[in-house]
């Protein structure tokens, strides 16, 4: 007999989302798959960031949100990180005034299991520059160093869910191929989920599952990503390459 399909780790319905009176988003529906990629792509003001804030609950929403089988729809944000979701936003939120070492546990101040020490460790393999600069602080970082924390001290929350808002953004081509790579390295030893909200639509295709694509707050089309990627059409018309 063959085995029922696993349930997506997050099953978005209906979202809605604004600020004060403005309407951004309008009824999304979409998945991310356990261990999977799931890429959101769009251009500039499509509610892609807005669409990841809501996950957070960081702004007014409406709609159903389901995280492993439970609803978050309503909770404070550090209530949807302890459940296991971890959020690396746009422009990184690095704290540049403290040192590498000191935003190490503010990304794991929500856990109080022995194993923190050990994932240091674990991070520090994805990431060994860090290691080299752990007591140095973190405004002096090169951007693509900055960029490689933000991802660190997401992962000392030991997430199910890791969403990704522009990785690339501002980072020479080198840098982005290694964070793209390390990216995958995550996903393949840890089981993480990612959403990943990406202008670089070539990139993020790469490596997704699924994608949808927003325009004006509404998903206007949705498939697997090896899909829409050979669509010239939809490439020439929504994605630019």
């Amino acid at each position: 007999m063959t085995a029922p399909p696993e349930a997506p780790i997050l099953d978005v319905r209906g979202l809605t989302a604004g600020y004060g009176q403005t309407a951004v988003l309008h009824g999304l529906d979409f998945v991310v798959d356990q261990g999977g990629v799931t890429a959101l792509l769009g251009a500039n003001g499509a509610g892609k960031t807005t669409t990841l804030r809501a996950i957070c609950g960081m702004v007014r929403t409406g709609g159903e949100i389901d995280f492993a089988g439970q609803r978050i729809g309503g909770l404070a944000t550090e209530d949807i990180a302890r459940r296991g979701i971890a959020h690396v936003p746009d422009g990184r939120g690095t704290f540049m005034e403290l040192t590498v070492e000191e935003n190490f546990r503010l990304g794991a101040y929500t856990r109080r299991d022995p194993e923190v020490a050990a994932d240091f460790e674990r991070v520090f393999g994805y990431f060994p520059r860090l290691r080299q600069r752990f007591r140095q602080q973190a405004g002096t970082l090169s951007g693509g160093e900055q960029q490689m924390l933000a991802i660190a001290r997401a992962l000392l929350l030991r997430p199910r869910l890791l969403l990704m808002d522009e990785p690339s953004f501002g980072l020479a081509p080198l840098i982005v191929q290694e964070i793209f790579a390390i990216m995958q390295r995550i996903r393949g030893d840890q089981g993480v989920s990612i959403l990943l909200v990406e202008q670089n639509a070539n990139l993020a295709l790469d490596i997704a599952d699924r994608a949808y694509l927003l325009e004006t707050g509404r998903i206007v089309i949705s498939g697997p990503a090896a899909e829409i990627r050979q669509d010239e059409a939809i490439r020439r018309s929504y994605l630019g390459y």
